[in-house]
C-alpha cells in the first residue's frame, strides 16, 4: 500500500503547518504548542475526550435546597487555606458559580484542596448541600455545599458552547476537546469543519490492512476520524474510538515485533550449563528455591542454550526471589565453556555478565550479595557507579572488597577477568568495554530507555550479541506487559518463599493513631526497626494550614523524636541528601543504630532490612497503588510478621477505596489491575513514560483488543519482516520508533 499525497482544492495537506491555513493570535500559537499540536495531521489526531448530547444538564445553583446531594458543573473561585471560624479546623474554601447563580463551598480537614484546584477552570462537584447555622445574622440559613468531590473537566455539559453551531444548525452531539488557554472546544470544532471541507480525507491513506479492518469490524480511516469529531450517535463515537485504540497499540506491536525478530537473528553465545556446579551453587543458599524461581531459572536456560538472543522479561513482587534468578543464571554463564555463533569453544571464565541497577544503593547491595554468592569460586565481581564508586572483592579476605582505581577497574574488564560487573548507569559509558559480553541483566528495567538498552547490549568486542533478562517489582497489568514488553518473553514470579507472612496493612484513623504508635513501640521493643514514609522533603510554610495536612520528612523526623519515639533513634532520608550521606544513613540502619527511619518515596527501590517489620505511609492518597505497593514490599524481607500503616489526609470516598484495594489485594499483579481500574488507563504510571496516548491507553484495559493486535502484528511481520510491501505501516512504525519508554 502505497502513501500518495493527493493535491486537494485548497491545497491543505496532512503535513502543513496550522498557521498555514488558520489566523492565530499569540495566545493561540503558545496554547497549540502547549498542546503539541503543529501540522493538520495533528489537528485531525487531536481527538475530543468525550462527546456531550445537548440534552445533558446539570443541576443548577439556583434550584438547589438543603438536603440535596448535588452534582454541579461550573467554575471555582477565591479559593483559600484557612482555619474554620470556631474549632480553628484546617479547611479550604472558595465560590462556585454557573449560569444560574453562586454558591460557597467548603472542605474541612483539606484545606490542601485550595492548592490542587485551579482558579475559574471548568470543574464538576459533587457533594451535599447544608445550611450556615446562627453564625450570624447575615449568614444564617445561607446554603453551602459541604466536601464535595472535586473532578477538573475540559469543558461544561450544560449545553453546546455559545457559538459552536452556526444559526440554523441542530446537532445532538458535540465533541468536548483538551483544551488549553487560547483554544477551545468551540475552536477546535470549527477548524476541524474547515479541514474537513477542505475534501483531505480523501488524500489519506489508512494504514491499518483492509482484511484486518474486517476482521475486527473496524471502520475505515475517513469514517473514523468523522466519528471521531462528529459523531451522529453513541454508536460511531464508541466505534471510532476502537479502532484508533486499536491501531495505536497495533503500531507498537509491530516496532516490537520488528525489534524482537531482529534480536533472535543476532548471534549469540551457545551456553550449556554443568548441572553439578549448578546445582552444588544452588545448594550454597540458605533456603529452598520456589517453583516458580525453578521454573524461571529453566525458562532462561533454555533460552541461553541456544545461539539466539534471549529476550525476556521477569516480573515478581518484591521478595518474590529475582536475585536468586539472576545470580544462578550469572553462574551458569560464567562458570561454562560455552561456543560462540561460529562453534568455537571459550575457556573458563571468559564470558562476562553486565548487571545494571537503577540506583547506587540498589547497586550497591546486589555487589554484596554477589560477592557472598561466589565467593568459594574463582570469578571476580566489580562495581562501578556514576560517583565514581569503583570497588573489587579483597583477595585477602573475599567476603569483602576494596577500593580499586578507575583504569584499573575499566582494564580487568576489557580484558575479561572480571566476570561479572555490576553497576548504574556508568555501566553504559563509553569508556567501559567488555571482552566477550554474554548476558545483561536490568533490575527496574522500566526505568531505563530502550536506547539505553541497546547501548548496554552493544558493549562487547566480538560480535555475538549478548542475551537479555529484564526484571522489574513494579506491578503491570497484563495487557500492559504485553502492549509496552511486546519484544520480551514474559515469566512472573508469582510464588513467596516459604514462611513468608502475608503484610497486614490497615487504614489508620486520626483517633486510631496514638494505639498504632503504642503497636509500633512494641515491634521495636522487640527489636525491630520502622521506617516512616512521607510525600515531601522541606517542612512548608507554618503560616499556612496545608502545613497540618502534608508531611515533610524533616518537620516529621523532628516530631517522631520529639513527641513519639522519643527513646529510640530516629534517622532521616531524603533525595537532595548526597550520595554518601544517603549510604551512611542506611548503613547505619542496615546495623541498627537507627531505629526508625523517616524518609521519602527514594525508599521504594534499592533498600533491604530484614530486620525492619514496620512501614507508616504518610499520605498515602499521593502515591500510586503500584508505588505503594512497593514502598509496602521494603517489610516483607523476612520470616517476621510485617506491618503496613496507612495514614491517610484525606477523608475522600475515591482515596479511601482505592487504599482499601492495596489493603485486600493479595499480590502485585491482582493490585495491579485494581489500580487499572481505580485510576483509570490514562493515569497508570503516567502515560509519557510509556509513549502511548490517552486514546492508546483505553486499549491497556481490553486483553483481547491487545492480544488480536499482538497476534495480527505477529502474523504481518513473520510475513513481511520489514514491511516492505506496507510502506505506510513501515512509516508509522519509524515514528513509533522515535518514542522512547523512558
Amino acid at each position: 500500500m502505497e502513501h500518495k499525497h493527493v493535491k486537494v482544492s485548497n491545497g491543505m495537506q496532512p503535513h502543513d503547518a496550522i498557521t498555514d491555513h488558520f489566523r492565530l493570535n499569540d495566545y493561540q500559537k503558545q496554547a497549540l504548542k502547549k498542546l503539541r499540536l503543529a501540522t493538520i495531521e495533528n489537528l485531525l489526531y487531536h481527538f475530543p475526550t468525550r462527546h456531550n448530547t445537548v440534552a445533558d444538564t446539570a443541576m443548577r445553583v439556583a434550584d438547589l435546597k438543603k438536603g440535596d446531594k448535588a452534582i454541579l458543573y461550573g467554575t471555582l473561585s477565591k479559593l483559600e487555606a484557612k482555619k474554620a471560624w470556631r474549632k480553628k479546623i484546617p479547611m479550604a474554601s472558595g465560590v462556585f458559580s454557573d449560569d444560574s447563580g453562586k454558591l460557597d463551598v467548603v472542605w474541612f480537614n483539606q484545606p490542601y484542596i485550595a492548592k490542587m484546584a485551579r482558579e475559574n477552570s471548568p470543574v464538576k462537584l459533587e457533594g451535599k448541600v447544608s445550611e450556615r447555622r446562627a453564625t450570624g445574622q447575615v449568614d444564617k440559613g445561607k446554603l453551602y455545599l459541604s466536601n464535595p468531590e472535586v473532578e477538573h473537566v475540559s469543558a461544561l455539559p450544560t449545553g453546546a458552547p455559545e457559538g459552536m453551531f452556526r444559526e440554523g444548525e441542530q446537532p445532538t452531539i458535540f465533541p468536548v476537546y483538551p483544551e488549553s488557554r487560547g483554544v477551545t472546544s468551540r475552536w477546535f470544532y470549527h477548524a476541524i469543519q474547515k479541514v474537513f471541507a477542505s475534501g483531505i480525507l480523501e488524500t489519506l491513506q489508512d494504514p491499518v490492512p483492509p482484511d484486518i479492518l474486517k476482521t475486527y469490524n473496524l471502520p475505515g480511516l475517513q469514517s473514523a476520524l468523522v466519528w471521531m469529531h462528529v459523531p451522529k450517535n453513541e454508536r460511531h463515537s464508541r466505534a471510532a474510538r476502537k479502532r484508533f485504540a486499536f491501531e495505536e497499540v497495533f503500531l507498537i506491536q509491530l516496532k516490537k515485533q520488528q525489534d524482537r525478530q531482529r534480536a533472535d537473528a543476532e548471534p549469540s553465545w551457545k551456553i550449556v550449563p554443568r548441572p553439578e556446579e549448578l546445582k552444588t551453587f544452588v545448594s550454597r543458599f540458605p533456603f529452598t528455591p520456589t517453583k516458580a524461581q525453578e521454573r524461571a531459572v529453566q525458562d532462561i536456560l533454555t533460552d541461553i542454550s541456544t545461539p539466539h538472543a534471549m529476550s525476556r522479561l521477569l516480573e515478581g513482587d518484591v521478595g518474590s526471589g529475582k536475585t536468586f534468578v539472576a545470580a544462578t543464571t550469572a553462574h551458569a554463564v560464567v562458570a561454562t565453556h560455552p561456543k560462540n555463533a561460529a562453534g568455537k569453544t571459550q575457556d573458563f571464565g571468559n564470558l562476562q555478565v553486565a548487571y545494571m541497577a537503577p540506583t547506587e544503593i540498589l547497586a550497591q547491595q546486589h555487589f554484596e550479595s554477589f560477592i557472598n554468592y561466589f565467593q568459594h569460586l574463582p570469578i571476580q565481581i566489580g562495581l562501578i557507579s556514576s560517583s565514581g564508586s569503583r570497588k573489587f572483592p579483597s583477595k585477602v579476605r573475599p567476603d569483602t572488597w576494596t577500593d580499586i582505581s578507575r583504569a584499573q577497574l575499566l582494564k580487568w574488564v576489557a580484558n575479561g577477568e572480571i566476570p561479572i560487573l555490576i553497576g548504574t548507569h556508568a555501566l553504559i559509558q563509553k569508556s567501559v568495554r567488555f571482552k566477550h559480553l554474554a548476558y545483561v541483566i536490568i533490575d527496574e528495567q522500566h526505568r531505563f530507555g530502550t536506547r539505553q538498552r541497546a547501548e548496554l547490549a552493544r558493549k562487547d568486542t566480538d560480535a555475538e550479541f549478548p542475551h537479555l533478562l529484564s526484571m522489574t517489582a513494579t506491578p503491570i497489568p497484563r495487557t500492559l506487559a504485553l502492549t509496552i514488553f511486546g519484544d520480551l518473553d514474559l515469566t512472573l514470579l508469582d510464588e513467596m518463599p516459604p514462611g513468608r507472612k502475608q503484610i497486614i496493612t490497615k487504614i489508620v484513623s486520626k483517633n486510631e493513631c496514638d494505639a498504632t504508635y503504642k503497636k509500633i513501640k512494641e515491634e521495636l521493643n522487640a527489636g525491630r526497626q520502622a521506617y516512616v514514609i512521607c510525600p515531601r522533603i522541606e517542612e512548608p510554610d507554618p503560616d499556612k494550614a496545608n502545613a497540618l495536612q502534608t508531611k515533610s520528612v524533616k518537620a516529621e523526623t523532628e516530631r517522631l523524636q520529639k513527641e513519639v519515639f522519643t527513646k529510640y533513634a530516629v534517622g532521616m532520608l531524603h533525595g537532595k541528601m548526597r550520595p554518601k550521606e544517603k549510604d551512611d544513613v542506611m548503613n547505619a540502619f542496615a546495623s541498627g543504630d537507627i531505629d526508625v527511619l523517616v524518609a521519602t518515596s527514594v525508599l521504594e527501590v534499592g533498600v533491604n532490612v530484614p530486620n525492619a517489620t514496620v512501614i507508616v505511609i504518610e499520605g498515602p492518597e499521593r502515591f500510586g497503588l503500584a508505588q505503594l505497593h512497593q514502598l509496602r514490599g521494603r517489610v516483607l524481607r523476612s520470616t517476621h510478621q510485617a506491618y503496613c500503616y496507612l495514614f491517610p489526609g484525606t477523608k475522600s470516598k475515591i482515596s479511601i477505596a482505592r487504599l482499601k484495594a492495596l489493603v485486600e489485594a493479595k499480590n502485585g499483579f491482582e493490585l495491579a489491575e485494581k489500580d487499572l481500574e481505580f485510576r483509570g488507563a490514562g493515569e497508570l504510571y503516567g502515560r509519557t513514560q510509556w509513549g502511548i496516548s490517552d486514546i492508546g491507553m483505553e486499549a491497556i484495559k481490553n486483553i483481547k483488543m491487545v492480544e488480536a493486535a499482538r497476534s495480527e502484528a505477529q502474523k504481518l511481520i513473520a510475513q513481511d519482516p520489514k514491511l516492505k510491501k506496507h510502506s505506510l505501516l513501515s512509516e508509522k512504525v519509524a515514528e513509533r520508533g522515535n518514542i522512547h519508554f523512558e
